[in-house]
């Protein structure tokens, strides 16, 4: 029974074990994982293609739209008021049925802002009472235009700024992408962080015990005094103490990272330290011009610039209001259908309306007054952001520049205060220093260690955060860019 026993426990726990699987994963994986998986990769695919229906809905409005129309049937049975020649009022019955059907064809013109319409119908009419008749009137042919005379073009206006929103959209969502990657770095290097955090306090527990049984046997010896002794006990527990602590905050970092990267739950991560740096130095000049070129930004000031004039132009047409109608056709009416197409007469239709405020109280002058100064502050904001722009810029390029002598500093001193806490360790095990120097070298050995890390996290920050706002891979020399049509069909 004893062994039956011992082997089911022994199962149990081997089927506990392999249901955690390791994963080994790199800074790259890390970084490809997150752009295709993570929450916010998809958020941001989300955004582009509602800017990608909302460009295609403009697309669409600058070709003809083709409507069909129709009434099949109309019925009226009732009593309608009716004027007699002598000015008298009476109520006539009615009873008839009534079928209509039109097909048209509408085209924005892009010159003027007006629309240009060609229509073609057929009307039934049967009366349902009295002699029954029934009449057909057709409209083979009637091309309507309907022209603002001095209004604001929307037409035209539309064509400068959409293409520049799409083209926002389209760099924002590139932008993203590499936003999700800096994200990716900074959950990637916080597991990396507190995995080494714990790998540290596991050799000082190590150490600490094992100086604490030197410390003990010397003590008996009458060689150390007791207040050092009772620091190396200290010391044994702070450590343990300290790996409890480390190991909660790695299993949260763990558990940030497989969340971010949408991974299975039972999965362990082991981050792999990124060894190769990418040996650049950039040039300001170069990174502004990039970024001008290919960021959102710097279309999103065009944008909000042209749409600043765009609001003056609609004020200053609204001041007065002069619409064209005209329409000219041939139609036909007989009791047959055929010969309602035979018999065709002229169908022309003419008329312009005015609309010009004599007495508004300045109401739309207001509005022009209140555009303009509106379009100035733009302007005056457009230039501020485009300042702090350049100026973010390049403090982020001498950031990128200095990081690499930075961290060539901090591996250093890593290798240093650890060769340092070594040599202090086994002068200690033979006497010649005290408790307080060798803790002085553990605490210098175990910041500089994080300091490497930390120092490494923000050289691979740095650089990704340069390629989020040029969008310009600087390692290839070439543009980052996307198949958008094929992003956007993707399920």
């Amino acid at each position: 029974m004893k062994r039956v026993i011992t082997i089911t426990l022994i199962l149990l726990t081997s089927i506990s074990i392999g249901a955690n699987s390791v994963r080994h994963l790199s800074l790259d994986e890390a970084i490809l994982l997150a752009r295709t998986q993570s929450l916010d990769a998809a958020v941001a695919l989300d955004e582009l293609r509602s800017a990608y229906w909302q460009y295609r809905i403009y697309r669409a409005g600058l070709l003809p739209e083709v409507n069909f129309q129709a009434t099949a049937p109309s019925y009226s049975k009732s009593y309608n008021s009716y004027q007699n020649s002598d000015g008298t009022y009476t109520f006539v019955r009615n009873n008839y049925m009534q079928m209509y059907g039109k097909l048209s064809v509408q085209q924005n013109i892009w010159l003027t802002g007006g629309t240009l319409s060609l229509n073609s119908s057929l009307d039934y009419l049967k009366t349902l009472s009295g002699d029954k008749q029934q009449r057909y009137m057709s409209t083979p042919i009637a091309l309507t235009l309907n022209q603002p005379i001095f209004g604001v073009n929307s037409t035209k206006w539309n064509r400068r700024i959409e293409p520049i929103r799409y083209a926002e959209a389209k760099a924002n969502f590139l932008t993203a992408t590499e936003q999700v990657t800096m994200s990716a770095i900074n959950y990637f290097f916080n597991l990396l962080l507190a995995k080494e955090n714990v790998s540290i306090a596991r050799q000082n527990l190590q150490n600490a015990e094992k100086l604490y049984e030197v410390a003990r046997a010397k003590h008996s010896m009458g060689i150390i005094s007791d207040n050092d002794l009772l620091q190396l006990r200290l010391n044994t527990l702070n450590a343990r103490s300290g790996l409890t602590d480390d190991e909660s905050s790695m299993k949260s970092a763990m558990f940030s990272l497989r969340s971010f990267l949408a991974l299975d739950e039972n999965v362990e991560i082991i981050p792999l330290q990124p060894d190769t740096l990418a040996p650049i130095t950039l040039n300001y000049e170069q990174v502004l011009q990039k970024a001008m070129e290919n960021n959102s930004v710097t279309k999103n000031l065009e944008r909000r610039r042209l749409q600043a004039d765009y609001d003056v132009a609609n004020a200053k047409g609204n001041l007065r209001q002069i619409n064209l109608t005209a329409q000219l056709g041939l139609s036909g009416v007989d009791r047959d259908i055929e010969p309602t197409y035979d018999r065709l007469n002229d169908n022309q239709y003419v008329q312009v309306g005015v609309q010009i405020p004599l007495i508004d109280w300045g109401k739309r002058r207001g509005r022009l007054r209140m555009a303009e100064s509106n379009r100035e502050i733009t302007a005056s904001r457009i230039e501020q952001e485009l300042l702090n722009f350049k100026q973010n810029l390049f403090i982020l390029v001498e950031q990128f520049n200095n990081q690499r002598t930075q961290l060539e500093i901090a591996q250093e001193a890593d290798t240093i205060a650890r060769r340092r806490y070594k040599s202090n360790v086994e002068t200690f095990i033979i006497g010649k220093i005290s408790t307080l120097d060798l803790n002085d070298a553990q605490v210098s050995k175990d910041q500089a260690r994080r300091n490497h890390i930390s120092e490494l996290m923000y050289y691979w920050y740095y650089y990704y955060r340069i390629r989020s706002i040029t969008l310009w891979d600087w390692e290839k020399n070439s543009n980052i860019d996307a198949d958008f049509e094929k992003i956007i069909k993707r399920r």
